[in-house]
């Protein structure tokens, strides 16, 4: 079922995950799943990182290659659909293929059964980028291809071509994006991503119902129509909210940051902020928040805390 199919139906909960480190297979995150699952997930979103050039030494020489930090972001999607018969949201990203490449990889997963894409640019965390002839630099142009396959519009011309029936999705910023140098200009940049074919939005993660509440507000202002689902962080510890701001410029409210530094133990941290997750999450949906999207990070702990807390159920 497609992201806007199902909100229809109500508030969506959709947890993101990460593929295996390279060498692993995919019983831990099966482990994982297997208790984050007792709760009512909708979907499963799929990360995946570009390739990065790095040197591999051999007996006799060092080479310089390709690699991708967590391969096999399609092999656990595959995995997912048929041995889970989860609704999986694998992410698609712009940099480290060409859109030749892209749309071969769409073909792939349209055909495994795949309805709904999350469309990102993509960050290169070593700043040492595979070099690839046409590649594409912004969203809003994957964006635009993926719709264009939808009304059947295939780069390789094919006659009788099948549209594909692809749920586009594309990334938020409530604080705006850190390479923007407004929200306004950062909310022009959105509405761009919509105008080429979005059809919701997943916000980078917000600890603040205001900041989630005012970015609602503007992007309505900006013609943004689209469903936007708030992302969240599982707070588990006072060191995660000094983490958080450097890698993903993200605000820490004073009121969170305060309850972690008066709690005493590492146990309590969890419980304060497993309890203010849980309450923000409560009210950004008994305000018309479509889902909420959380981002599960390790073992899942903290995303099972959370949604126990929510849902009151122990497991």
């Amino acid at each position: 079922m497609k992201v806007t199919e199902k909100i229809k139906k109500g508030p969506i909960l959709s947890l993101e995950i990460l593929p295996p480190d390279r060498g692993k297979n995919l019983e831990e995150i099966f482990q994982i799943l297997d208790r984050l699952l007792k709760f009512p997930v909708d979907f499963i979103s799929v990360t995946k990182h570009p390739p990065e050039i790095t040197y591999l030494e051999l007996p006799d020489k060092i080479i310089k290659v390709p690699k991708v930090k967590r391969p096999g972001s399609i092999g656990i999607t595959a995995a997912l659909l048929n041995k889970c018969r989860l609704e999986v949201i694998p992410h698609v990203l712009c940099y480290g293929m060409s859109k030749y490449e892209l749309e071969d990889m769409l073909i792939d997963l349209h055909l495994l059964g795949v309805r709904n894409v999350f469309i990102v640019r993509g960050e290169y965390e070593n700043h040492q980028p595979v070099e690839v002839q046409d590649e594409y630099q912004h969203a809003e142009e994957l964006v635009r291809q993926v719709a264009g396959l939808n009304r059947g519009e295939y780069l390789y011309p094919c006659e009788n071509a099948q549209p594909t029936d692809f749920c586009i999705g594309v990334a938020g910023y409530p604080e705006k994006h850190p390479e923007s140098p407004n929200p306004t200009e950062d909310l022009k940049q959105l509405r761009t991503k919509v105008e080429a074919g979005a059809d919701f939005i997943f916000t980078q993660m917000v600890f603040d119902f205001e900041i989630y509440q005012t970015f609602i507000e503007r992007a309505a202002a900006f013609s943004i129509k689209v469903p936007i689902i708030p992302g969240i962080k599982p707070i588990i510890s006072l060191k995660t909210v000094y983490n958080l701001p450097r890698k993903f410029f993200v605000n820490i409210p004073e009121e969170l940051v305060n309850q972690l530094q008066e709690a005493r133990t590492p146990e309590m941290e969890f419980k304060v902020g497993t309890k203010y997750m849980a309450e923000l999450v409560q009210k950004l949906l008994d305000s018309g928040a479509p889902g909420v999207h959380v981002f599960t990070m390790g073992k899942g702990q903290g995303t099972q805390a959370l949604l126990q807390a929510l849902y009151g159920k122990e497991i």
